[in-house]
């Protein structure tokens, strides 16, 4: 579903149709007739968009666009384009297209005879040398459109000057706070209304077919051949404001009949302001056989349109023919004319840049790649650190796990050399022990009169014994034998009525010891 609000200007009034594209069928929505004061003109607070000026110079801001509106509330004519913006109730802005329509003075045509080529720059090239030596006029490439009129004939158009419905769109934008509003092309008036007859007209290839458009202040006269162009006549300043006789357009339409070679009228069709019946008997009392008719649309659906607005259809042809041959031309049908200067363009971008900003997205684009490879190569390599990260705690995991298992192992060990010290000293003062108590044993074996009762061990290497003896002189012998031996006490006493002695003798046993005889 697409819309288009179709705007055509003259002088002060304006004619606008929304169009609504939907498949292969074409609704009109609505129509709008309204009348705009001039662009500064005196009492109007109108503000219009410097087009022109580049987006960088320009210091308009939406805040701006907030009092331009407010003050434009105040204006007289704010009226008219709250009317033009109520055509738009219930639809957003965002999805509607808005096609500027254009004729004379804005509009300008011209035949090249020259043939066309295939490389369209130099064909454009050829065209505006063309126009420069016939009419002095310096056309820029964006500012011209072109059409094969016949094989050996180019049929152009050039804008000049201020585009008035353009002024009237981007007041529209203004008026909704809008910067600007989408214009896809421009379309010219008189080409629009011939494209529109030929293709609904049943004509036969020789007929002769005038199509004049009656408006306020102008008129235009427009000539076919069967279906296709033949003569675009000058715009008449006569319209509806200021014609007092019919006879005025009769002899324009000589004059222009002459002058595009045409012997005689079969068709005409009448569209604009004027349609009255007088009008169509002026025109059969001046042209007997020619089929005189009002314009009609019967390939469109207007059943949208009040009864008032189909029966008054004819006066909005115009911007109705330029809305058909624009969808006409998006669906392939039709190759028409459009013109959409660069500085409109330029203004719709919704990033707008100068010569240098273009030099530079070269080196913008190195830039950016440069940072994407280099964040793409850190990313991978963050990856891959992050791999062996996790590959490393897996290993501090295990190692953690055999050092776990290790730990009661070495204390077992620590453990076990603890043991072995303890069993190695047990052993050493096992040996001395058991060497002393042999020899100990010997002794008293051989001398059955020497007794003990007790040992102790007071200090490491210091064994005390205590004994008896029947023999005071076994004593001493005894003692010999241990060189560091020493006696501490011999007493007396009487055991079973016998004399005995008991004793304490203290045996160094650390030192080195002899053999106990």
């Amino acid at each position: 579903m697409k819309y288009l609000v179709s705007v055509y200007t003259e002088g002060v009034n304006a004619k606008v149709a929304l169009l609504e594209k939907e498949k292969e069928s074409v609704k009109v929505l609505r129509v709008l007739s309204l009348s705009v004061s001039a662009p500064g003109a005196a009492g109007s607070n109108d503000f219009m968009l410097d087009l022109e000026t580049p987006a960088a110079e320009s210091d308009l801001s939406f805040d701006e666009l907030e009092n331009i509106a407010e003050s434009e509330s105040e204006s007289g004519d704010v009226s008219d384009i709250s009317r033009l913006n109520s055509i738009l109730s219930g639809i957003k802005l965002s999805q509607v297209q808005f096609m500027p329509v254009v004729s004379e003075p804005t509009a300008n045509y011209h035949f090249s005879e020259i043939p066309a080529e295939a490389n369209k720059k130099k064909l454009l090239q050829a065209i505006i040398s063309d126009i420069y030596d016939s009419k002095g006029v310096k056309v820029t490439p964006d500012m011209l459109g072109y059409t094969e009129f016949d094989e050996k004939t180019i049929l152009s158009v050039f804008l000049e000057g201020d585009i008035p419905a353009v002024s009237l769109i981007n007041r529209l934008a203004n008026f909704n706070k809008r910067r600007y509003l989408k214009i896809p092309a421009i379309k010219p008036a008189e080409l629009s209304l011939a494209y529109y007859v030929a293709k609904n007209g049943n004509f036969f290839p020789e007929d002769n077919t005038l199509i004049i458009y009656i408006g306020r202040e102008t008129s235009k006269l427009i000539f076919l051949e069967g279906n296709k162009l033949k003569h675009i006549g000058a715009t008449l300043d006569v319209g509806v404001s200021n014609l007092h006789t019919y006879d005025v357009y009769f002899s324009k339409i000589l004059l222009e009949m002459e002058n595009g070679g045409i012997s005689k009228l079969d068709n005409i069709i009448l569209c604009g302001e004027d349609r009255s019946e007088n009008l169509i008997l002026s025109f059969y009392g001046t042209f007997p056989e020619a089929n005189v008719s009002e314009m009609k649309f019967e390939d469109i659906d207007i059943s949208e349109l009040s009864e008032e607005d189909q029966k008054e259809l004819a006066l909005y042809s115009i911007p109705i023919s330029a809305g058909i041959e624009y969808f006409d031309e998006l669906d392939k049908k039709h190759k028409g004319v459009n013109i959409l200067p660069r500085y409109i363009q330029e203004n719709q971008k919704f990033l707008q840049f100068g010569w240098h900003s273009y030099a530079l997205m070269p080196l913008l684009f190195g830039a950016t790649f440069f940072f994407t490879f280099e964040i793409l190569s850190n990313m991978q390599k963050i990856n891959e650190l992050d791999l062996e990260i996790n590959r490393l705690n897996q290993k501090q995991i295990q190692n953690q796990a055999l050092i776990a298992e290790i730990t009661p192992l070495q204390n077992r060990i620590n453990s076990f050399d603890a043991t072995q010290a303890i069993l190695d000293s047990a052993t050493v003062d096992a040996g001395i022990w058991s060497e002393n108590l042999s020899a100990i044993s010997d002794f008293m074996e051989r001398r059955r009169n020497f007794w003990i009762s007790k040992f102790e061990n007071p200090n490491p290497g210091d064994i005390i014994i205590y004994g008896f003896s029947l023999s005071r002189s076994v004593l001493t012998e005894f003692a010999r034998n241990y060189p560091a031996a020493v006696v501490k006490s011999i007493n007396s006493e009487t055991i079973r009525e016998k004399t005995a002695f008991s004793y304490i003798i203290n045996l160094k046993i650390n030192e080195k010891q002899s053999s106990v005889q």
